[in-house]
Parts: C-alpha cells; sequence; structure tokens
C-alpha cells in the first residue's frame, strides 16, 4: 500500500510539473509573436514557479490520489491567467495587443464555470478544487484591475485588492473564518468582477462608460463584502457570547423556580392552620360508638 500511495502522490505532482511547463510553452509563443520584454517574462516566469510551488505543497497536504478531470480545467485557467499577467507586466514598457490580452482573458473566464460543473458531474467536488478555483478568480481580478488603473486611476485597485484585505483582516479578526452560507447573488457579483473589469479593458467604450462599468462593478463589490462581513458579525455575536453571561443566565434560570416555590411555601401555613378542624372530627367519634351500640337493637 505503501508503495501505492507513493506512486499516486508522484503521478499527482507530474500533472503540476506539466502545468508549469505548459506555462512556459504558452510564455514563448507569446514572446515571439509580441516580442515580449523582459518584465512579461520574469513575471510570467514567476507565477509559473509560485503556482507549481502553492499547488504541489497543497497536494501533497491533501494527500489527493488523482488530480482529476475539473483540477485540470482549473490548471488550464491558471495557464491562461498566467499569460496574461505576463501581457499586463510587459504593458508597462510597451503596449501588448489589446485583442491578445482580451481573447486570453475571455477564455480564462468562460472556463470558470467550466471546472465546477465537471467537478460536480464526476464527483470529484474537492475543498482543494474550490479554493484553487477561487484563488485563480482573485488573482485574475487583481491583474485585470492593475490593467484598468492604467487608464482610470489607482481607485480600480480596489476591486482586486478587497478579497486579500478580507483575508488580512480575517488574520486579526478569527470571526472572518467562519464559513458563509452559500448564495447566487455572491456568485454573481464575482463574475461580474471579471465580465466588468475586462469591457473596460478592451477599449471598446468611450472613457464615461468605461468608468461607469468599473464603478458599477465596485460599487456591487463593496456591497456584497459588507453584507458577509455584517452576517459574520452577527453570526459571531449570538455563537461567541462570554462564558460569564452564559453562566448567569442559566443560574438565573434554575433560581427563579426556586423563588417561586418558596415563595408559594407560606400557602402550607393556611394547610396547618386548618389543621385544628380535625379534632372536630375526632370529637365527634363518639357518634359512632352510639351507631355501633344500636347495632344489636337492630
Amino acid at each position: 500500500m505503501a508503495l501505492n500511495n507513493t506512486y499516486d502522490a508522484r503521478l499527482v505532482q507530474q500533472e503540476t510539473a506539466v502545468g508549469a511547463g505548459v506555462q512556459i510553452l504558452l510564455l514563448a509563443l507569446l514572446g515571439t509573436a509580441i516580442g515580449m520584454g523582459p518584465a512579461g517574462w520574469l513575471t510570467g516566469l514567476a507565477f509559473a514557479i509560485a503556482t507549481w510551488a502553492v499547488l504541489s505543497r497543497a497536494l501533497h497536504r491533501s494527500r489527493l490520489r488523482s488530480f482529476g478531470a475539473a483540477n485540470r480545467v482549473t490548471l488550464g485557467r491558471a495557464t491562461l491567467v498566467g499569460g496574461v499577467t505576463a501581457l499586463v507586466a510587459d504593458s508597462f514598457e510597451s503596449s501588448p495587443p489589446v485583442s491578445l490580452l482580451v481573447g486570453l482573458t475571455a477564455v480564462a473566464l468562460i472556463l470558470d464555470g467550466v471546472d465546477g460543473k465537471v467537478a460536480r458531474r464526476t464527483g470529484t467536488s474537492t475543498a482543494l478544487g474550490a479554493r484553487f478555483d477561487m484563488e485563480v478568480d482573485a488573482f485574475l481580478i487583481l491583474v485585470l484591475s492593475v490593467y484598468d488603473a492604467m487608464q482610470l486611476g489607482p481607485w480600480v485597485l480596489l476591486i482586486g485588492g478587497m478579497r486579500y484585505a478580507f483575508v488580512a483582516a480575517a488574520r486579526v479578526l478569527p470571526w472572518l473564518n467562519a464559513p458563509l452560507p452559500p448564495s447566487t447573488a455572491r456568485k454573481t457579483v464575482a463574475a461580474l468582477q471579471g465580465i466588468c473589469l475586462l469591457v473596460a479593458g478592451a477599449d471598446l467604450l468611450p472613457y464615461v462608460a468605461n468608468l461607469g462599468v468599473v464603478l458599477s462593478a465596485l460599487a456591487l463589490l463593496v456591497w456584497s463584502f459588507g453584507r458577509d462581513v455584517l452576517w459574520l458579525w452577527r453570526t459571531s455575536r449570538v455563537q461567541g457570547a462570554p462564558a460569564e453571561e452564559t453562566l448567569e443566565a442559566t443560574v438565573e434560570a434554575l433560581e427563579a423556580p426556586a423563588e417561586e416555590a418558596w415563595e408559594a411555601a407560606p400557602a402550607a401555613e393556611e394547610v396547618w392552620e386548618a389543621a385544628p378542624a380535625a379534632e372536630e372530627v375526632w370529637e365527634a367519634a363518639p357518634a359512632t360508638e352510639e351507631a355501633w351500640e344500636a347495632v344489636p337493637a337492630a
């Protein structure tokens, strides 16, 4: 069994190595097609190495026996995101083709809905797969925010940085780590972020229209995060009541019936005071003797 586990682990690790190789191949194709500069190359290679290292470590911890079809789709999306990252980094030195940037981003966004469906249909949904998908989405939004910020202003970075700010805050405020209930609104808002940033980045609309699209995306994201934070805070207030308050409430609940019973105790005096009435019953007892003596007369 140990040999089989080792073999399976190596097989899963090979999947991540193949993903890193495909990422480097994509960078080579982009470099040949557009003459990508050092910034694009270094950023793309750093993304490939970081993705391989983090994913390999996560797979080792989760001990998955199979990488799974859904994770392969997500790994393909990560490869496309790496290409987008390299193009955005290269845009600081030159102007890469917008059509190429839009094309890679559009395919990555479309595939976002595929990996989840594949996981559900094949019964291979895992916590690692869900986290992998979420991290790829978050990083793509961050990269698109950087690209749009060059045209619309640094405030656009709030869209890409909000999720990472939430994760950082959760390290200080543990109640933010509580699981959230499923929400269609949350998923819809998250999906709209990539679409809105892509529309603005394509630069097909006037400046005012692009500004309105990104502002709307930011407003929806603030509403979604605000609603979730409020729910988590209220839940923590209910579930995390101090132990002293809980103890006091328990003691009060136990003391209340006792006090009522003690207050009702004086009613027993009335019963005791009514006890002399029994003497009358006892004094009436001789009457029964007369009735007994009257029996022979019968």
